[in-house]
């Protein structure tokens, strides 16, 4: 029986700030990564979480930070003790959730990079045949892999939704050299993750990146290729020419998809079985990823 759902970390007196996902506490040079058992989809947070979900999200970006040797990136520790923690912190309840980071100065922008033509990319590509003004070939069907992989970045929303935005404007936005730069890691992260996931039967559909600047310098922030930012698809179920099973956050989106719910109210209760089968997807996204078992 799994445990319940960490919603929400307390570390008196250290100011935090509380995403969707994550609460992120400020020791100066260093931050604390909290990953909560929260999650969210079409910009709401939901109830109940998913127990275990943020010790997933931790151990799997932990996995990826260790294994891109050769890209920057901010992850110090993974033990919450080496930062000066209040008296009165509950260690166990942060075990196996906690990144100790540097501090960064973030790029507002998320990094996305699309191999599969899915999501919100079909959508553009049905209306106007390209994704995010990228033109594509006529004919494709959804969930086609895509001729290359495709850099469409978005605004970092504080609140509400990320919106799409061309290239162009990042560019304006940051400074051509800084955005050509951040294309190239995108890219080349996206791609030794998709080759070795592809190994390990999972197709990598598209995920997203987040950097900060470190003495002018960007490394990889936050998360990395986890099943709260890519899509992941088993790969020996893969079929184009419609929706994939998922081993990520879409089997919670359509399951909202067919209720009544217009995602401008406070959105249905997660029934048990539903919260159920995505700790078990996440879970299975992990062992294969790393071929470790889950032990909480």
């Amino acid at each position: 029986m799994a445990s319940a759902a960490f919603t929400e970390s307390t570390l008196s007196g250290i100011p935090v700030k509380r995403g969707k996902v994550r609460d992120v506490y400020d020791f100066g040079d260093r931050l604390l990564f909290v990953a909560t058992d929260r999650i969210s989809a079409f910009d709401w947070i939901l109830a109940p979480g998913i127990p275990d979900k943020g010790r997933v999200l931790t151990q799997i970006s932990r996995f990826w930070f260790e294994r891109f040797t050769g890209i920057p990136n901010h992850l110090l520790s993974m033990n919450p003790s080496d930062l000066p923690l209040p008296a009165d912190a509950d260690l166990e309840a942060l075990r196996g959730r906690c990144m100790v980071v540097r501090k960064t100065e973030v790029v507002p922008f998320e990094c996305v990079v699309r191999g599969y033509l899915s999501g919100s990319g079909w959508k553009d590509y049905l209306a106007n045949g390209a994704v995010c003004g990228i033109e594509l070939p006529g004919g494709m069907q959804q969930s086609d892999q895509l001729p290359e992989p495709l850099f469409t970045p978005a605004t970092k929303a504080e609140t509400g939704h990320d919106e799409n935005v061309s290239f162009q404007t990042m560019r304006d936005a940051i400074g051509g050299e800084l955005a050509d730069r951040l294309r190239e890691l995108s890219i080349q992260v996206y791609q030794q993750g998709s080759e070795y996931a592809r190994q390990k039967g999972i197709i990598l559909a598209d995920t997203k990146f987040e950097f900060g600047l470190l003495n002018g310098e960007p490394i990889l922030i936050d998360e990395v290729l986890t099943p709260d930012s890519s899509r992941f698809w088993p790969a020996d179920l893969y079929q184009p020419g419609g929706a994939q099973p998922s081993l990520d956050k879409q089997f919670v989106r359509d399951w909202l998809e067919t209720t009544t719910w217009d995602k401008n109210s406070t959105p249905p209760v997660l029934p048990d079985e539903i919260v159920m089968k995505t700790r078990e997807k996440y879970f299975e996204a992990f062992q294969m990823l790393t071929g470790q078992a889950c032990t909480w």
